[in-house]
């Protein structure tokens, strides 16, 4: 890659790392629904107007907008505001990728082989470490929703698969309408009109620009920037930097809020971002043998990530092996 668009992919993985922050900040101004609502609405709104339509079957993208929309944004919001913090939820939400692969095989008969058991073995190590230390001091409700949200994202990833979306920018901005109404349903239902009004009706600089950072720099300048270099590179060339999200996340979350950084956390993130690679990315050889024959412009549709993209190598990749 030129080192314009190597600077271009560490940017993204930067953004996409931050956003985890970011969101933690989000959830101090609104209820976590209500803030997903407003992610959505911001992401979608005006972008959708000035787009055509997303080239795939509507039911993919309102399934994708209801899996990933409301479901892992939901889920992952709530844990958040539960008490997961920011770095962890940033290196624990990796485990999509498992979750990817588990759902191809249920659902796509795709049988994983040893080296994708064992990289799924290590992460799955590595989350086991964070979960006995944080379940030893913190609430255990919250990191079980950050891992059902981490399931749904998986989901999702299958779905996208399927769906084959040739423009993921354009299918990012139809998903990001799917999910308004029904977050705006269940904020209403369960976090009471009072709880919204009282959130809206004292908004802050910090709210406001914590909403316009994850609408439109983590999703639509993150993925604008990510279907560029898609469309520039090799899959495999590209997706390996979102292996560096959790590590902006967790240490950006260390420097701005505060987040002790232990022993234990540290190892379990070499744990689970290793076998995120063993599991996402095809052997060496292999690459090899698709960079010599592939032409530099091509390109793969990738699975829609708002914050969380260490899906995109996931999916990719293991439609191809």
């Amino acid at each position: 890659m030129k080192p314009k668009h190597v600077a271009l992919a560490l940017l993204v993985a930067a953004v996409w790392g931050v956003n985890f922050v970011v969101m933690e900040i989000g959830l101090g101004e609104f209820p976590p629904l209500l803030f997903s609502a407003l992610r959505f609405l911001a992401a979608a709104i005006p972008a959708v107007l000035f787009i055509g339509r997303p080239r795939v079957a509507w039911r993919w993208v309102i399934a994708v907008g209801l899996v990933l929309g409301v479901a892992n944004f939901g889920l992952l919001f709530i844990g958040m505001k539960a008490g997961m913090t920011a770095g962890l939820s940033s290196l624990v939400v990796q485990s999509q990728a498992l979750f990817t692969a588990l759902f191809a095989a249920l659902l796509l008969r795709e049988r994983p082989g040893r080296r994708r058991l064992t990289g799924m073995a290590i992460a799955f190590t590595g989350i086991a470490l964070v979960t006995v230390e944080y379940g030893a001091s913190s609430p255990l409700t919250a990191f079980l929703l950050v891992i059902g949200a981490a399931a749904c994202w998986g989901l999702s990833n299958v779905i996208t698969r399927h769906a084959k979306p040739p423009d993921t920018f354009r299918f990012m901005v139809w998903v990001s309408v799917v999910p308004i109404v029904p977050m705006l349903g269940l904020s209403w239902l369960v976090e009471g009109p009072s709880a919204g009004l009282a959130a809206l009706s004292s908004l802050t600089v910090s709210g406001v620009g914590a909403t316009l950072y994850v609408a439109w720099a983590a999703t639509l300048l993150g993925f604008g920037i990510w279907g560029y270099l898609l469309r520039e590179y090799d899959a495999t060339a590209v997706a390996p930097f979102t292996l560096l999200v959790p590590l902006f996340g967790m240490s950006s979350a260390a420097l701005l809020l505060g987040e002790e950084l232990t022993p234990l956390r540290c190892a379990a993130a070499v744990l689970v971002i290793a076998g995120v690679a063993i599991t996402s990315l095809p052997p060496l050889s292999r690459r090899r043998r698709r960079q010599s024959s592939a032409p530099a412009s091509a390109y793969a549709p990738m699975p829609i990530a708002q914050s969380l993209a260490g899906a995109v190598n996931s999916s990719t990749n293991g439609a191809r092996q």
